[in-house]
């Protein structure tokens, strides 16, 4: 990205780690506790955890790019590890919208720094979209990847409007949530100067 030096990318792929093992282990928690809806709960509980990861982007790598980088690298998971492949694609155009509105808008701070938080939160949409919008090409693709029809039909079993509709709500009230949570995380033990969002 134009504007960032190595430093500043090297930094951004560390926070994209961190960002990748707090996914993981709301991944791990949902798995554990509601494995029916697991999947479609992943970008709200990541969200609620990861609010802490975002401020230090933004407030570490202020610049534009570093947000499209962190977002970004969960796409490429996607890829790598045979998600469908337009899963990557919400990976990189919400960070690059929530890049865009923290670092390109004149938004009044607050604002400009939930919405970009709550649009960041919707890259990891990316596997379960599919899954209400491009059926029929989510089961070719996991019938190409050996997966038998029992386990295409366990996959679709709660795939409604309805669970479409509490996903993305969930995702946007904890999205809110988890940056109040990591507003608090962030001055109490990372924030030295005056940074953006460090005040609840």
């Amino acid at each position: 990205m134009k504007g960032l030096k190595v430093q500043e990318l090297i930094s951004s792929g560390v926070y994209a780690t961190v960002y990748f093992f707090v996914v993981f282990i709301a991944t791990m928690i949902l798995r554990f506790t509601v494995p029916t809806f697991n999947s479609l709960l992943i970008p709200a509980l990541s969200a609620l955890l990861s609010g802490v990861v975002y401020l230090m982007v933004v407030n570490r790598i202020p610049k534009f790019g570093a947000i499209t980088i962190v977002g970004s690298i969960m796409g490429v998971f996607f890829l790598v590890f045979g998600y469908f492949p337009l899963a990557f694609l919400p990976s990189v155009v919400f960070p690059l919208l929530a890049d865009i509105v923290q670092n390109k808008t004149k938004l009044a701070d607050k604002v400009k720094l939930f919405t970009s938080y709550t649009l960041f939160s919707f890259g990891l949409t990316g596997p379960i979209l599919p899954l209400w919008f491009m059926k029929e090409a989510y089961v070719e693709s996991l019938l190409k990847r050996g997966k038998d029809m029992s386990y295409v039909n366990s996959v679709f079993e709660p795939i409604t409007t309805g669970t479409f509709f509490i996903s993305m709500g969930l995702t946007v009230i904890f999205s809110i949530i988890g940056l109040m949570i990591g507003q608090k995380i962030y001055n109490k033990h990372f924030a030295k100067k005056t940074k953006i969002g460090s005040k609840a």
